[in-house]
Formats: C-alpha cells, sequence, structure tokens
C-alpha cells in the first residue's frame, strides 16, 4: 500500500502543473507575509539581502521588495519609485507565470525560449539598472 501511495505522489509531483502551481502558492505565501511586513520601516523580519550585505548597494530585488509592498498597499507612485524597471517587467512576468499554469494544468509542459541575444539584453538591463540606481 505504502508503494502504491509513494507511486501516486511521484506522479502528482511530476505533473505538468505541479512547478507552476508550487511558484504560484510560493509567491503566494510570500505576497501574503509582505502585505503585513512593511519593507520601508527598520527592524522589519524580512531576510537581509547578500548583494546589500557584501557590497553595501541595493539590488534590483530590494526596490522590487518594497515594490510589491507599495503596489499591494495602492501606492502606486511609491512602487515605481522603488523599482521602475521591475515594476513595468512585472506585468510580463505574471503573463509568463499564467501562460506556464495553464498550460501545465492542460497537462502540457511549456518552456519559454529565449535567444543568447534575448538572454544578454535582458542581464545587460538588470546590470544597468542596478548602477543607475545605485548612482542616483
Amino acid at each position: 500500500m505504502a508503494d502504491v501511495v509513494g507511486a501516486e505522489r511521484g506522479s502528482l509531483l511530476r505533473h505538468p502543473a505541479a512547478a507552476p502551481l508550487a511558484v504560484f502558492a510560493a509567491g503566494l505565501a510570500g505576497s501574503a507575509y509582505l502585505y503585513g511586513t512593511d519593507p520601508h520601516e527598520s527592524g522589519h523580519l524580512l531576510p537581509q539581502c547578500p548583494f546589500r550585505f557584501v557590497t553595501g548597494l541595493l539590488c534590483p530585488a530590494c526596490g522590487g521588495t518594497r515594490m510589491t509592498y507599495d503596489l499591494m498597499h495602492g501606492h502606486l507612485g511609491a512602487a515605481w519609485l522603488d523599482n521602475r524597471a521591475l515594476l513595468l517587467a512585472a506585468p510580463f512576468a505574471l503573463a509568463l507565470l499564467g501562460r506556464w499554469m495553464w498550460e501545465g494544468l492542460h497537462g502540457r509542459r511549456w518552456r519559454p525560449t529565449l535567444s543568447k541575444r534575448s538572454q544578454a539584453a535582458i542581464l545587460g538591463l538588470a546590470v544597468t539598472w542596478t548602477v543607475v540606481r545605485n548612482a542616483l
């Protein structure tokens, strides 16, 4: 009996919807926690950014955390100031997550592909944004 249950669990974990649903659930749990934890105030219970710890500079995710908090509380202007680049990219990321979930729920595996040129452009934009926002 235990082998049957283990086999069923294993097949569920390999289902095409397992990964996107896990990512969605983790994002939902993180958002629920962040909703009540203001990253703008010191002494909050968020993990320290390793990039900031080592360099003393803000990384794109630091502003992304504050941006997400501000968006959830309806402060679009503050979200814009926190991380413009991520705010503009967020709808595309959500669309990709939605497509990944849709395909997974319909039993299909889906992996978007980016050319090496597109990957380099995205990395270049992220690095440029990190430098520019820390210079301001």
